[in-house]
């Protein structure tokens, strides 16, 4: 069994397949997804698990170098989803870059991602298009 902190097997499997550039979407309970794109659903009631749970999980072993969030986020939310990912870059020594897109096109971009990671979370645009860095 692994002794690490990201348990899921499923997430930990994705995390392992990921290439420099890969995009992977941590979303709200709400966030439709495009046919063909793989669904990880770790969603077991309202709240449960949080989208910030989730990228905790993850920040332990992957590596972005930029994040996507959807510009009619609230400013407190946009800025916490910035923040985090900011100091989750500084952590590999990486500038992450984030932007906002509308989120008419954010929901077009999840169409290209390896995966959606769907959450409990009800807050409305709390998603995050996560795009896979490398570790040097």
């Amino acid at each position: 069994m692994k002794s690490g902190h990201l348990l899921n097997r499923h997430l930990s499997a994705l995390v392992a397949s990921l290439g420099h550039m890969d995009e992977i979407v941590v979303a709200d309970a709400g966030l439709p997804v495009p046919d063909g794109v793989m669904v990880i659903d770790l969603a077991v009631s309202p709240g449960i698990p949080t989208v910030m749970d989730v990228l905790a999980a993850l920040r332990t072993e992957l590596v972005i170098e930029a994040a996507v969030h959807a510009s009619e986020a609230s400013a407190s939310l946009q800025k916490q989803l910035c923040e985090f990912a900011i100091d989750w870059g500084a952590e590999h020594s990486k500038d992450t870059v984030i932007t906002g897109l509308p989120h008419v096109d954010f929901k077009t971009r999840t169409g290209q991602a390896k995966a959606i990671i769907r959450t409990g979370d009800c807050t409305p645009y709390n998603n995050l298009i996560l795009v896979s860095g490398v570790p040097f």
